[in-house]
């Protein structure tokens, strides 16, 4: 439960759709005297800014997480203050490659008062747009903070009982050549900073020294943007999820032939046989100086002259001073926020909130965690959220059964019901706003939005409908690239986030 003291002073950490759709339900409340958006980058997209030219970092840390990898800076010890600027890498460019185009169903991946344009799946630049366009019909722009990014967030002490939040916040300036670092104070504040910055490689026999001996040799998906840098050279891709699969298919028209993909067990979309071009490989188990590269069945490859690997991203809070807040947010041994409840609230700290955690249907998702806790921070709940010993009691057994299930904390599967149980729970939280129209209404989980989720795939999946023989399935368009329609829907039918 929240003190009765009101909260008017609410900060949100991101401005991408997590943050843009926060800063929309908080504004639509009526409520909050100050609204203030931190965004690190010049303007709103988040994950979908396009970055043309992005520099991989020259060191390498095989097998490091976050707090190796993105530690938090060291805070001046007198605000407010200029400093030199910060030199330490902190991940702002995004993971955008030229032909990347979205993989949720459009009607599923918009906000609910606004539609994407464009079709089901759409280039890049869409989303991007979209998120712009959506801050100037919801007039936000006044609550956007652009180029500062949020180093430090500290609980302050209060004898009345409820926590107040501490920002500590850095800009550069081009002009002067500084950085300018202040504080700023709040009631409450969301963390919607996303969760595809910090690239992570993992720890492999002998890939330190290879990257020693190698340099640019290795590289993260993160940082690939087109096939050209690529023609007629050896490639070997690590992954075949989402990014594995389009970059894969992005460099065999350009690559040396066969492009390697290396894959730990078949995706939904790889059919009996590699499509021409390709060549699958097993696990690596080591990399030796001499430049071969072994993998787990025995056989090697010499002569490769990039390595790619698509193994995905890690969560990281830099800003999160565990000293301050009673221990760190994220715990990585087990891939879960510590101490949440319902992939959105922290049970210890009532007025933080977490949008764009869970692997769901990621824009319209997040409008119903966004919705729900600008009804919390304004005091407006049509019912209260549980006990702390209740949301405790939640954290630990879903810890237990995904543990048990071998699945991820935080995936909330579709197939199983678990989303419409998820959903239906924030929705019912959040109820309607007041009469005199203030407060957002969370959307509605339509049939055309399941139908769209259930039957509308960016991939064909062989035996599944698409390009296959079986008759199961549609293709829409006219070329080989484009979007399926299958009839019969799968298991996990989420995997693509």
């Amino acid at each position: 439960m929240i003190d009765s003291k009101p909260i008017k002073l609410v900060a949100v950490i991101g401005a991408g759709a997590a943050g843009v759709i926060t800063a929309a339900a908080l504004s639509r409340e009526k409520y909050f005297d100050t609204i203030r958006v931190f965004e690190r980058r010049g303007g709103v997209g988040g994950t979908w800014i396009y970055d043309a030219d992005p520099i991989p970092p020259i060191e390498m840390f095989p097998g490091a997480l976050p707090p190796k990898t993105d530690p938090p800076l060291s805070i001046p010890k007198s605000l407010p203050t200029s400093t030199p600027p910060n030199r330490q890498e902190r991940f702002e460019k995004t993971p955008i490659y030229d032909s990347l185009t979205t993989n949720v169903p459009d009607i599923a991946m918009s906000f609910s008062d606004i539609p994407f344009p464009g079709g089901p799946f759409v280039p890049h630049e869409v989303p991007c747009q979209y998120l712009e366009d959506y801050v100037a019909a919801h007039k936000l722009g006044s609550l956007l903070v652009f180029n500062t990014t949020v180093e430090d967030v500290s609980k302050l002490p209060s004898p009345k009982g409820r926590e107040r939040w501490k920002l500590t916040l850095r800009r550069h300036d081009p002009d002067r050549s500084v950085d300018e670092w202040w504080e700023e104070e709040f009631d409450a504040v969301v963390f919607g900073n996303g969760h595809y910055s910090v690239p992570f490689i993992p720890s492999v026999k002998g890939l330190k020294t290879y990257t020693t001996l190698f340099p640019h040799r290795v590289i993260h998906s993160k940082y690939y943007r087109s096939p050209h840098p690529y023609t007629a050279k050896n490639v070997l891709i690590i992954g075949n999820s989402a990014s594995g699969h389009d970059i894969t298919a992005d460099l065999i028209p350009h690559a040396a032939h066969p492009v390697y993909q290396s894959r730990r067990s078949p995706s939904r979309w790889d059919g009996p046989e590699p499509p021409p071009g390709m060549a699958w490989k097993p696990l690596i188990t080591e990399y030796l100086p001499s430049g071969r590269i072994l993998f787990e069945d025995g056989t090697f490859l010499d002569d490769i002259d990039t390595v790619i690997y698509s193994a995905g991203y890690q969560p990281s809070f830099p800003f999160w001073n565990e000293r301050a807040n009673g221990g760190p947010l994220w715990d990585y041994e087990n891939g879960k926020v510590v101490g949440g409840y319902w992939h959105t609230f922290l049970h210890a700290y009532p007025t933080v909130g977490l949008v764009g955690v869970p692997r769901v249907l990621t824009f319209r998702s997040w409008e119903y965690q966004a919705i729900t806790l600008a009804r919390v921070f304004a005091g407006r709940l049509s019912k209260p959220l549980p006990p702390r010993a209740e949301q405790e009691r939640w954290e630990w057994e879903r810890a237990e059964r995904t543990r048990r299930e071998g699945q991820k904390f935080h995936d909330v599967r579709w197939e199983t019901g678990e989303t419409f149980g998820w959903l239906r729970a924030l929705f019912e939280w959040a109820g309607l706003g007041t009469l005199e129209g203030e407060g957002r209404l969370p959307p509605a989980l339509t049939r055309e939005v399941v139908w769209a989720i259930e039957h509308l795939r960016k991939y064909p999946e062989p035996g599944k409908g698409g390009r296959d023989r079986d008759g199961d399935g549609e293709k829409e368009g006219g070329n080989e690239e484009e979007w399926v329609v299958v009839r019969e829907p799968k298991k996990d039918l989420l995997h693509f986030i």
